[in-house]
């Protein structure tokens, strides 16, 4: 009989065993499926399969997937404004972490920061300024409870956000400087880098200008103080090796003296000294070497200095008008509406795209390095079809004229295409009389240049210096921000080229820019 038992019992554990490990695959499943549904953007199918994932986990015990799949399933709710039935599922998951933690005997700390976090989210885009204050509190207990340095970190990020999205600028800004603090004590100079990214992208979620002009200012400051501290650090370190050398040196020296009775003969002791001196002669060539290369570093931080000086100054000035501009429609409005409208359209047009050149000259300094993917095109068909897209700008009495040859060469068509296009608008726009003129020249086996000619006016000799350097002069903004050339300048070194000015063309202008394979 008690054979029988035990048999039973051991067949019911079995079918215990395999059932959860069934309800655990199946759980798995439901996530990746909600997850590929997510990234099909079919919302209303992720929401249904992620909220099966999360109730599969919750019965089998898995309490971070559960909870994983239920912060997926409130936010999904949220995107489609059902906000009772997220905070009902946010109750659920506390009272599931909860169970959880008095199950296993440990405080699930991290789970219940994801949940809390949650709630501040949808409090922060409903307005709740109260409740959305009481969460982040808890949020601070629970990262103090919890010690951290994860926690800790998060909790300023949210911090910041919370204080930015409610005006409260001066706290967010206590905030970023507290996170920034800690990573340069560690000097986790990426995790600076992350923060003013990071900050950047809260200021434009909450449309704060203000503090997105400010942030990149101070990113700016600090991109050219770390190189300095970088350079410091690699200063340091070279000290270090060349008094580790020399104390090596010394000892070996001392060595010599105590032993010098058993030497044998001067040569010997004659070609001890001569690696010495030798040895001597290649530290000091390096330490030649490694001050030349300090001195350029210590140059070019200085120049990123100017240009940075320059940059503040420049950028309030560009800006000023439009914003006068701006202002002074405003107030006469109601009088005018359709013309005023229509130019403050354009002074916020002009704002935006200035925004977005500056971000993209950001981007491009910051990823020279990284070389566009390469393609074959056919260079007649590409000219033939780059030139037709300006066509509509020429004025009356300007011809166009491509002279390529049908070639194949490889290039990436579409920033190609870009830097092409803006100097032939440029052509198009200043002028009025002759020929605009794109011709294609090959120069070696692995060197090709696109040409571009007009017969216009011509760039004033003072405007040729600065010509492809940013925030140069100060310009009205409707009249185009001046970034356009230094953007194509860097459009052409990460497709390993150049974009030059042929300053011994007379009769208009003419632009080179030439490409290597």
């Amino acid at each position: 009989m008690k054979i029988w038992s035990l048999f039973w019992v051991i067949i019911f554990s079995i079918s215990t065993i395999t059932k959860a490990e069934e309800v655990s695959d199946r759980a798995t499943e439901l996530m990746k499926m909600g997850q590929s549904s997510l990234e099909q953007k079919e919302y209303v199918k992720a929401r249904y399969l992620f909220k099966q994932a999360y109730s599969a986990f919750s019965s089998r015990g898995n309490y971070e997937k559960a909870v994983q799949c239920g912060i997926q399933t409130a936010e999904l709710y949220v995107r489609e404004n059902y906000y009772k039935e997220a905070f009902e599922l946010c109750r659920d998951m506390n009272q599931l972490i909860a169970t959880g933690a008095e199950k296993l005997h440990k405080p699930f700390y991290d789970l219940q920061f994801l949940v809390t976090k949650e709630r501040l989210k949808m409090y922060i885009k409903l307005k709740a300024t109260a409740q959305a204050k009481e969460q982040l509190a808890k949020l601070d207990e629970i990262a103090g409870l919890a010690k951290t340095d994860s926690l800790s970190e998060e909790l300023l990020y949210i911090q910041a956000e919370y204080y930015y999205t409610f005006g409260l600028n001066a706290q967010g800004d206590a905030c970023f400087r507290k996170l920034i603090s800690q990573y340069k004590e560690k000097k986790n100079y990426e995790k600076v880098n992350e923060c003013y990214r990071n900050l950047i992208e809260i200021s434009k979620k909450s449309n704060n200008t203000a503090l997105a002009c400010r942030t990149y200012e101070n990113f700016i400051l600090w991109t050219d103080s770390v190189k300095a501290l970088t350079a410091q650090d690699e200063l340091n370190v070279l000290k270090r090796k060349n008094e580790e050398s020399l104390n090596i040196i010394t000892e070996k020296d001392d060595s010599l003296a105590v032993k010098q009775y058993i030497i044998i003969g001067l040569g010997i002791f004659a070609a001890v000294l001569i690696a010495g001196l030798i040895l001597l002669a290649v530290i000091w060539l390096r330490c030649v070497v490694n001050n030349k290369k300090l001195k350029k570093s210590i140059k070019v931080a200085n120049e990123h200095n100017e240009l940075k000086t320059q940059f503040i100054t420049n950028i309030s000035a560009q800006m000023a008008p439009a914003l006068d501009t701006l202002e002074t429609s405003a107030g006469r409005i109601s009088e005018k509406a359709l013309q005023e409208g229509q130019q403050m359209q354009l002074q916020v047009a002009s704002l935006k795209k200035f925004s977005d050149d500056i971000q993209e000259l950001s981007s491009l300094e910051n990823s020279l390095t990284e070389i566009y993917e390469l393609r074959e095109v056919n260079v007649c068909t590409f000219s033939e079809a780059v030139m037709a897209k300006i066509s509509g700008l020429l004025q009356p009495g300007v011809t166009s004229v491509v002279n390529a040859a049908k070639l194949q060469i490889k290039t990436n068509p579409e920033q190609l295409e870009r830097i092409l296009i803006h100097l032939l608008k440029n052509a198009a726009y200043y002028t009025s009389e002759g020929k605009i003129i794109l011709d294609f020249k090959k120069r070696g086996a692995h060197t090709h240049q696109f040409i571009v000619t007009d017969t216009g006016c011509g760039i004033p000799e003072e405007l040729k210096e600065n010509l492809f350097k940013p925030f140069a002069e100060i310009k009205d903004l409707t009249q185009g921000d001046g970034l356009g050339l230094p953007i194509c300048s860097l459009l052409a070194t990460k497709m390993n080229g150049s974009l030059t000015l042929d300053t011994t063309y007379t009769k208009g202008s003419r632009f080179v820019l030439e490409l290597h394979v």
